[in-house]
């Protein structure tokens, strides 16, 4: 198999991983917002909204790029628990370890968007590049604040 064909299937597959993680961190903030409770309710009830609506925008983004480049996007949950290293909560987490555990989840996302740049940066796909390098920036971002409410 030609490298061309090689790192696009690893370009693929790098899609279809953030896709699943997306996904499954949409499920996770869901359910922190729904059960947080204490003295940061309103603080993180409201992050969490956000963040899941961001998460959401991202996994369509993400889907209708892989389709634009010739790929197939998972989309059933069942693939997404497969492709991605991101776990579901739990249940029954404090506030403190909702946050802990999402900052935990965008280093390992950060980490594996780092390496789908660079196979878009291979193939000169600088689109799809441009596109996991917006998400990366804000996945930091998201992890340096929550980072900050828990020092």
């Amino acid at each position: 198999m030609s490298t061309q064909v090689n790192n696009q299937t690893e370009l693929h597959a790098a899609l279809n991983r953030q896709t699943a993680n997306w996904t499954l961190l949409g499920v996770k903030l869901h359910h922190y917002h729904w059960y947080v409770s204490g003295a940061q309710f309103f603080t993180l009830h409201a992050k969490f909204e956000e963040l899941y609506t961001e998460a959401a925008t991202y996994v369509d983004d993400l889907a209708e790029r892989l389709l634009a480049v010739g790929g197939k996007p998972a989309s059933s949950m069942i693939q997404y628990l497969a492709l991605s290293e991101l776990k579901e909560a739990a249940g029954g987490e404090s506030a403190k370890e909702m946050v802990a555990q999402l900052i935990k989840d965008f280093a390992l996302v950060s980490e594996e968007l780092k390496n789908a740049i660079s196979a878009a940066e291979e193939l000169s796909d600088q689109p799809t590049a441009d596109l996991l390098i917006g998400i990366r920036t804000s996945v930091e971002k998201n992890a340096w604040m929550l980072n900050a409410y828990l020092a």
